[in-house]
Order: structure tokens, then C-alpha cells, then sequence
């Protein structure tokens, strides 16, 4: 049976969506059978492996709102192994017309039961809030991984994440578990980045993963032409960190 992570953050900006495919792309490329669903209305995680979010015929909107069988709402991508279910602005409305649904914090976990078999790891990338979405997936995860930017305000945002994960435990998933800390936009040139480092560590002390991520140009530029980073520059710093994250995240679960 697959293991369901949901990427996760309340602050935006942190790097979620930019893990969230690289880190689906690595697995993959591992010879993991990977599914990246696409929980954010802005669809970035869709058209970050190459979908035209917009031309898409099959949706995760479909699958929430609509009640359709998710397995026909998945769709290849130019990675092998890697699959997806995209997103795009329709789903901006769900947050309202999921109000009315019975158990809709549950929607996507019992969509999810019928595919866990089929895939080694199955990813969500999530909007940078605590509505119905987000909810929807920590419900369906086995764990949770939390990017979080190396910069002083990631430390203020500790406790409060800290208090998210113990009431979503409490209050819609009691299994679910912090899979691992990922400090992101690291700069080595700074002693801010350290700092933040070692701060975290103080926190998760056995969560906080050896990789970190640094700041990359070539990871902020391989979103615009509709690629992860291992076939945009498979060389570049960051493309070593997301294939360094991926063997981290393997060898954890074995």
C-alpha cells in the first residue's frame, strides 16, 4: 500500500509547490510509482510537470465536488512513473460548495482508499491556508512534510504550526505523523540560514532533514517552461538537493 504525504505549510511562499514536484519527480525517477495530486486552485503543481491546467479534461474538483471515480481522473506526464491529478481555478469555488457535504473533510481520503495500491508514494500539494482543502488533505495523509524558509519569521511560525498538526490529530486524523522538516531557500553565505537551522533542529530534533534546499535560479526558473528540475538541470544545486531529498525520504521508510 502507497504512503500519502501531504506537503504542507500556512505561510505562503515557503516552497511547497516547488517540493511537491521536484520531489515527485525524484521519486519517480527512483522507480517509485509517484502520484502528485494538485489541491491548489492556482494549479501551479499541474503546470510545474508540463499540464495546461486549463486544457486538462480531468480535474481534482471532479473528484471532490463531483463525486467521480478518481481513477479516471488521473493523467500521465512526460515523467515515467510519475502521474498526476491537476487542478486549476475551478477548484477556488470547493471551499464554498463543499459546505453543505456530508463528511467533507473526508472526501478526498475515501477517493484516495482506491487507488493507495497502485503506487508506492502518492504527494499533495496544498493552498498556503486552513480551509476545506488543506483539510480534505491532511485527512487523507499518512504524513505531513513542512517546508519552512530559512528566514526569522519561519521561527515565529514553529509554535503555531506545532499547534496546527496536534489539533488536526485530535480533530480529523489521529494517525497522522510529521514525516520530516525541510528548511528551504537555504543560504550558506548567511548566518541567518544556520541559525534558522539549528533552531528547528531544537524544535523536531529527529525530524529536520540532513538535505536542505538552497536557493537556486534554475529552480525558480524551471516552473515557466513546464518542468521539474531533473530534465530542466539535472545539475544544478537544487536538482542535487531534490535528488538528495528523495534517497532521504526513501531510506526513512524502508
Amino acid at each position: 500500500m502507497g504512503k500519502v504525504i501531504v506537503i504542507a505549510n500556512q505561510k505562503g511562499g515557503v516552497g511547497k509547490t516547488t517540493t511537491s514536484i521536484n520531489l515527485s519527480a525524484y521519486l519517480a525517477d527512483s522507480k517509485k510509482k509517484t502520484l502528485l495530486i494538485d489541491c491548489d486552485p492556482q494549479g501551479n503543481a499541474s503546470s510545474g510537470v508540463g499540464i495546461d491546467k486549463n486544457e486538462a479534461e480531468c480535474n481534482v474538483y471532479d473528484v471532490l465536488v463531483n463525486g467521480e471515480d478518481i481513477k479516471n481522473n488521473i493523467m500521465e506526464t512526460q515523467y515515467k512513473n510519475l502521474k498526476l491529478i491537476p487542478s486549476n481555478v475551478d477548484l477556488a469555488g470547493a471551499e464554498i460548495e463543499l459546505v453543505s457535504f456530508e463528511n467533507r473533510e473526508y472526501l478526498l481520503k475515501e477517493a484516495i482508499k482506491n487507488i493507495k495500491d497502485d503506487f508506492d508514494y502518492i504527494i499533495i500539494d496544498c493552498p498556503p491556508s486552513l480551509g476545506i482543502l488543506t483539510l480534505n488533505a491532511f485527512a487523507a495523509s499518512d504524513s505531513v512534510i513542512i517546508p519552512i524558509q530559512c528566514e526569522y519569521y519561519a521561527l515565529e511560525g514553529l509554535g503555531q504550526l506545532t499547534k496546527t498538526i496536534s489539533s488536526i490529530k485530535q480533530s480529523i486524523n489521529k494517525d497522522i505523523e510529521i514525516e520530516g522538516i525541510l528548511l528551504t531557500m537555504f543560504d550558506k553565505r548567511t548566518n541567518l540560514s544556520t541559525v534558522v537551522y539549528e533552531e528547528v533542529k531544537k524544535f523536531f530534533p529527529d525530524k529536520v532533514y540532513k538535505t536542505v534546499i538552497p536557493r537556486n535560479v534554475r529552480l525558480s526558473e524551471a516552473p515557466s517552461f513546464g518542468e521539474a528540475i531533473i530534465s530542466y538541470d539535472k545539475f544544478s544545486k537544487g536538482a542535487h538537493a531534490y535528488k538528495s531529498l528523495a534517497k532521504e525520504l526513501i531510506k526513512n521508510n524502508k
